[in-house]
């Protein structure tokens, strides 16, 4: 294929027409390579492009053998080595051979944009897609579309020759507690509150608690959106209070946006309000906890400690736990989900809460009781 030709033909095609004249020994080799190997040789070929310099001295070849290897790829530094010289024969590139080792860049002058994600940013883009969704405003998310879809195909495509491209398949992220379902949000309502956000515009909106069992009409000045496990929040003000609440998205029924501007955004700082531990529901007042720990929560809790200054020290049979943790309903339905291997000493309010919550349980599983005691704290 002559100069001219090349010089009309996409980077794509470009590529193609390199692993073609690599087989012009035997015309027939290339259409008898299985699919997948070929979609792993032209992957493989157009990584290797897009870390060659623009300039002298160029990249060696066991540099460019590490990054493959990096970034998933199993390759040999002959393979290297044979991509390189069949590259160099459609591509502009030169070797920088004055002395050793070899290092390979693009002829000066040759302006190259390479389109397309590695292998790395597929795998990144796959791993993500789940958890940035309910996080970005549809103007975003449909920006990433094609990009979340280049991901899935280039992962399916290199899949049976290339373990790192089935690394989606070998790792996950689960939930600790119990298995409960997302709850349902309509798509406009988290649409119309993404939009309210971004654009730092007041809404009027109709929301149920569930607390109260009460619906209410709101003007609410939203100040971020949080994802907590299975639900997504709205952190916001109700006008024309200053408090910073919680809104769950899918208990919202209409929103409308306001063209007036959102209150308080200046004095509000998101890693700061969730440093506080507001998500996990109560007041951001710091307790000093002392408890009694069975000897097996103790083991457990020492792995994965309640706070930067928890101790435990042997006592009857057990342990004796003080930690500095914030006063919240989190903390109350850990603690009751412990049974009799955590019990609280001090404070004694927390300790009467619990002591009060778990005999009205207890009384609930009495055969001879009515069904439905209520067991809050």
């Amino acid at each position: 294929m002559d100069e001219l030709k090349l010089a009309g033909l996409s980077p794509i095609g470009r590529l193609t027409a390199a692993m073609a004249k690599s087989h012009v020994a035997n015309p027939t080799r290339m259409f008898l390579l299985p699919y997948a190997k070929t979609h792993n040789a032209l992957s493989r070929q157009w990584e290797l492009l897009r870390h060659l310099p623009k300039r002298s001295p160029g990249i060696t070849v066991s540099e460019l053998l590490a990054r493959l290897t990096g970034a998933g790829y199993v390759v040999s530094r002959r393979t290297v080595e044979r991509d390189l010289h069949d590259l160099s024969l459609v591509f502009p590139l030169q070797c920088n051979d004055g002395g050793t080792p070899f290092g390979w860049y693009w002829k000066p002058g040759v302006s190259v944009e390479l389109q397309g994600i590695t292998l790395s940013e597929a795998v990144s883009l796959a791993l993500v897609e789940d958890a940035v969704r309910p996080l970005l405003p549809s103007s975003m998310l449909s920006v990433l579309e094609p990009r979340f879809e280049h991901a899935r195909q280039k992962l399916k495509g290199l899949g049976d020759g290339t373990p790192a491209a089935r690394w989606p398949d070998k790792v996950a992220s689960v939930r600790p507690d119990f298995n409960l379902q997302a709850p349902q949000i309509q798509a406009e309502i988290l649409e119309s509150l993404q939009h309210a956000l971004i654009s730092e515009q007041q809404v009027q909106c109709q929301y149920y608690s569930a607390h109260n069992d009460k619906r209410s009409d709101l003007t609410l000045n939203p100040l971020a959106i949080v994802q907590r496990g299975l639900v997504t929040y709205l952190i916001a003000t109700a006008a024309p209070y200053t408090d910073i609440r919680q809104f769950a998205v899918h208990r919202f029924q209409a929103v409308e946006a306001l063209g007036s501007p959102c209150q308080g955004l200046e004095s509000f700082d998101l890693q700061h309000y969730l440093a506080t531990d507001a998500l996990q529901f109560g007041t951001p007042q710091k307790i000093q906890l002392k408890a009694w720990v069975s000897e097996f929560q103790a083991r457990l809790i020492r792995e994965t400690p309640l706070s930067e200054d928890m101790q435990l020290l042997p006592h009857e049979q057990g342990f004796h736990l003080s930690a500095t943790v914030t006063d919240t309903w989190q903390l109350r339905w850990w603690v009751l989900s412990l049974g009799d291997a955590f019990v609280v000493q001090e404070p004694a309010a927390l300790r009467q809460q619990l002591s009060d919550a778990l005999r009205r349980a207890a009384a609930a599983y009495e055969l001879d009781s009515p069904v439905g005691v209520n067991t809050t704290c």
